[in-house]
């Protein structure tokens, strides 16, 4: 997973300094919503490097500083890169299917990693882990839009109907994982929100 994570951040790095690489519907967006789909790439990588470190425990437990800092990163990350994939979902190619299934996995994103925040604030460690778990599953939907994209066109499969697929089964999937994950961990004791709650 991280391997993954690491390489598919470092592309999107890529393609905010090396327009060449960039396809040409990407180009159009650069062209047409520039600042959109600077924060969109942008913070995307950023919390896509980020999670795989934030889930270590041993690395946790060994360098709390470093793992506050980090999940501030997080945050910011998935606030700038889910309000412009929100914004972005609009103009999704392939119609309404598309729009809606990115849409629906940017304010479930943004849901997601506010609520881990929230209950980090108020020092509940076991709520926070479960909404960072999913927070992440939901990061990592750009890892699973890319592979499956190529699957698709390697198997022949028509594009329109394929991206209107993948829009959901990217971050679907992804989500029912971690929702076992979760359930698979033992039932810990939820910590109540204290008055004067801080990291």
């Amino acid at each position: 997973m991280t391997v993954l994570a690491l390489s598919i951040a470092l592309y999107a790095a890529a393609l905010l300094f090396v327009p060449a690489m960039r396809a040409p519907f990407l180009r159009d967006r650069f062209i047409s919503v520039p600042l959109l789909a600077f924060f969109h790439l942008a913070g995307s990588a950023l919390a896509l490097a980020v999670g795989p470190f934030q889930l270590n425990t041993r690395l946790r437990n060994r360098f709390i500083s470093v793992h506050r800092w980090m999940g501030r990163s997080y945050v910011v990350g998935v606030l700038l890169g889910g309000l412009a994939a929100f914004a972005l979902a609009t103009m999704a190619q392939t119609g309404l299917p598309a729009q809606v299934g990115f849409g629906l996995l940017a304010v479930l994103w943004l849901t997601s990693t506010a609520m881990a925040y929230r209950y980090i604030r108020a020092r509940n460690q076991p709520a926070h882990r479960r909404w960072m778990t999913r927070s992440y599953a939901l990061t990592f939907a750009a890892v699973m839009l890319r592979i499956y994209l190529p699957l698709s066109q390697a198997y022949g499969i028509p594009f329109e109907p394929a991206y209107q697929t993948i829009a959901w089964l990217c971050w679907v999937p992804n989500l029912i994982v971690a929702e076992w994950l979760i359930l698979r961990q033992p039932a810990l004791a939820v910590i109540a929100e204290p008055t004067h709650a801080g990291v």
